[in-house]
């Protein structure tokens, strides 16, 4: 009975992954990310801090990510992640969460999730194609408001700081055994081919049309924060 429910969820999964990967698809999640974003660093005194989003290496937006109650639990979600090059924030690489404990509302059905990669360590696990956040590498709570707690150690030791948003609240959320990776079949659908995720996120790929919001989006956000920290600063 337990393999029939572990294969039935692999089904299910796998056929939310086909019906959700084709380029209109890719191209409405892009979108969806560019606008959680920008309706969370919109929200007064309650969006992520300015120094968390002007020091973070990468960002990751997951919007709607289910919860499964069917058979066995979990989550699961596809989003985008965008990290930052010598030349400005990259092209969008396609990702896939799942599995692990989330921590998120009760009783919310989905919930938006971000991601932010903090620090060098970070980046390069989730540039390895699959980012187990579990242990040392577990993604913490993100700290809310216009500034961080001088008292968090987020600039020193956290690879990960994670978001979630249901039902307009919004906060930090830790993770916790949750696993990243590419979302191949969305990459395909969206640049005509396997594109390696390393590549991509190095900044190595052209951003094509359809990334237009989201990264309008990720820019206008560290823009703000910065022109919010330069103004604080006088």
């Amino acid at each position: 009975m337990k393999k029939l429910a572990i294969a039935l969820l692999t089904l299910s999964l796998a056929t939310f992954a086909f019906a959700k990967s084709g380029r209109p698809a890719t191209e409405d999640r892009l979108q969806a990310a560019g606008t959680v974003l920008h309706e969370i660093m919109a929200a007064p005194d309650k969006g992520i801090p300015e120094e968390v989003l002007t020091g973070a290496k990468c960002i990751a937006v997951i919007p709607s990510m289910g919860k499964g109650g069917f058979i066995v639990g979990g989550e699961h979600g596809r989003g985008v992640v965008t990290c930052r090059t010598k030349n400005g924030w990259s092209a969008p690489a396609f990702i896939s969460i799942g599995g692990g404990n989330f921590g998120l509302q009760a009783g919310a059905q989905s919930v938006d999730l971000v991601v932010l990669f903090m620090n060098d360590a970070g980046v390069q696990k989730l540039l390895s194609s699959k980012f187990e956040l579990s242990g040392e590498a577990s993604a913490a709570a993100g700290p809310v408001g216009r500034h961080a707690s001088a008292g968090t150690d987020w600039k020193m030791s956290t690879e990960a700081l994670s978001y979630s948003r249901s039902k307009g609240l919004f906060a930090g959320v830790a993770v916790d055994g949750a696993v990243i990776q590419q979302d191949s079949d969305s990459t395909k659908a969206f640049y005509g081919k396997n594109v390696p995720f390393a590549k991509t996120l190095s900044g190595n790929v052209h951003a094509p049309s359809g990334t237009d919001s989201f990264l309008a989006a990720v820019r206008a956000a560290e823009n703000k924060a910065a022109a919010h920290e330069a103004a604080e600063a006088k």
